[in-house]
């Protein structure tokens, strides 16, 4: 097993990556109360919740079975958790544990973050993408700051996962490369064969590359004021994406996969990246059958209309991740916007 700590002071929290560690018994020691509620979803649950419950026998344990995908990431299915938590009368001592994706994890993290003002929550998920990255609710413009106490991440679950969602974990792995480590990138274009044959070594390594960038990040901004911003490379565009054609229409990860091609394709216009470059970005992330394009249909318009309402931007300015070379990644908030206009309108189809 390997084991990274985020470390944000007395919000400090341990990430544990390794194989069968769904129903280990490192799982109960990190719950402090009696109570306990696991939240997964209706695709999650018959793989993985018995043995969860299994591990947790001793503790007054209650479930929630919520349906899957982003299309039911909305008030009522968080108040199905709620209820559950209000109906067996759980305290501020409970502990709700996330078993799914980044809806699963999303919902309860936010449900954790105000239940009685914030108790304890546990994540363990299940997808490549919410292995190595988390948001929180409402595509991040509702949500909170609340850490999990522990993450668990068992690299056995990803055998079961589409090749499709496979592929949209690997979004973020590379946005990892692409942000801040350009000897990462370039370990992910040399194993990708391996990753997406979902090999436990390279998986592996890819998980703890990627979370300990984030961790490192996190620890040094956990409010987003700064450096985290980085995080969300692709993510501009990527947002626009799936607004545009309906949360649920594209994977999260396939609208970063495009929205990181996007963004490297306007640090190349405003003469920041090589012709080079840009193909290393593009090649890579064909190479995980991520697209590399919009959706057809989707306008340079509608991309400005979904990316004005981002909650990245600060007092009407456009704020995107951009590259300065492969693995240099910033924060631009003056990017001309005829220049992203010639970009958008060469890529939509």
């Amino acid at each position: 097993m390997r084991e990274l700590n985020v470390e944000l002071g007395d919000r400090a929290y341990p990430i544990h990556i390794g194989s069968g560690l769904i129903d280990s018994d490192l799982l109960a020691t990190v719950i402090r109360g009696r109570q306990v509620l696991v939240v997964t979803n209706e695709s999650i649950a018959p793989l993985y919740l018995d043995r969860v419950v299994s591990a947790l026998t001793d503790f007054d344990l209650a479930t929630v079975i919520l349906p899957d995908g982003e299309s039911h990431k909305h008030i009522e299915t968080l108040d199905r958790i709620f209820s559950e938590a209000l109906t067996r009368r759980f305290s501020r001592n409970a502990t709700m544990i996330a078993l799914g994706g980044g809806v699963v994890g999303d919902m309860v993290g936010f449900a954790a973050a105000t239940y009685q003002r914030g108790i304890d929550f546990i994540q363990i998920p299940t997808t490549l993408l919410s292995q190595v990255d988390s948001s929180r609710l409402g595509k991040n413009m509702i949500g909170a700051f609340h850490q999990p106490v522990a993450v668990f991440i068992d690299t056995d679950v990803l055998t079961t996962l589409p090749d499709k969602e496979m592929s949209a974990g690997m979004a973020e792995v590379i946005k990892y490369g692409l942000l801040g480590d350009h000897e990462f990138l370039a370990w992910i274009e040399s194993n990708v064969d391996s990753l997406m044959a979902k090999d436990s070594e390279a998986i592996s390594t890819a998980i703890e590359r990627s979370c300990q960038m984030k961790a490192d990040i996190v620890a040094r901004d956990e409010r987003e004021g700064g450096v985290r911003a980085l995080l969300n490379l692709g993510h501009t565009f990527g947002h626009a994406i799936e607004a545009h054609l309906g949360y649920g229409g594209w994977l999260h990860g396939e609208a970063v996969g495009a929205g990181m091609v996007l963004a490297a394709r306007l640090s190349q216009a405003m003469g920041m990246l090589s012709d080079a470059d840009l193909a290393r970005v593009i090649a890579v992330c064909e190479r995980v059958v991520l697209p590399v394009e919009p959706p057809i249909g989707m306008t340079p318009d509608d991309f400005m209309k979904h990316m004005a309402v981002d909650k990245k931007n600060i007092d009407g300015r456009l704020r995107l991740v951009l590259m300065r070379s492969l693995g240099d990644a910033y924060v631009e908030d003056q990017a001309p916007s005829e220049l992203l206009l010639d970009v958008l309108s060469a890529c939509c189809r």
